[in-house]
């Protein structure tokens, strides 16, 4: 006959065994469960960095579109006296088109601006879509954006328009020490 003993023995091992079973089941399952985590992390981090790259592209598809350097080379040729006579001929009173064009593009700088500032895009990044395009129309309208700001938009209207232009500005004078913002932006000076 089995001795009550040796199956009390016996069965207190088999419930330490079950302990220990259970206890490795746990450890194993945590660590599929960290390696599942893991790779869900990098999945979640390729996947942003893709829509950030969708974003940003097609935010720079505006700019770069035919129709995007048709307004850009509009907007470098425009030519006033004083912000009077910005006022009377491109104004959102006389000539709402211009008006359009030129919101456009500065708030879609002042878009990549913000990307740039909060580090969502690299600044190199965005030089090598986009070359000094956003230096040349910060440096164009500085002056009368300034004035702008002051009566209507108040001080930090398009500050990261302007911060886009310094970011693109030290780069390019990293590339080239001799840079200089052209004088004529786009317009054709024959050689003399």
């Amino acid at each position: 006959m089995v001795d009550l003993a040796l199956l009390q023995s016996v069965s207190y091992m088999a419930g330490a065994l079950g302990v220990c079973v259970a206890a490795i089941f746990y450890v194993l399952n945590l660590r599929i469960s960290q390696k599942n985590q893991e790779i869900s992390q990098r999945n979640m981090k390729t996947t942003l960095e893709t829509r950030k790259l969708q974003f940003v592209t097609s935010i720079t598809n505006q700019l770069l579109s035919e129709e995007g350097q048709k307004r850009f080379g509009e907007l470098l040729n425009m030519e006033w006296k004083d912000y009077g006579d910005f006022e009377k001929k491109y104004g959102s009173d006389y000539n709402l088109d211009n008006y359009a064009k030129r919101m456009s593009v500065w708030n879609t700088y002042n878009t990549l601006g913000m990307l740039v500032r909060e580090k969502l895009i690299e600044p190199e990044v965005l030089y090598s879509i986009t070359g000094t395009n956003p230096l040349l129309m910060w440096s164009k309208f500085r002056d009368l954006i300034a004035e702008w700001q002051k009566r209507y938009g108040g001080g930090d209207t398009l500050s990261d328009f302007k911060f886009l232009s310094n970011e693109i500005l030290r780069i390019a004078l990293s590339k080239d020490p001799s840079y200089k913002v052209p004088e004529t932006f786009m317009k054709y000076v024959p050689s003399e």
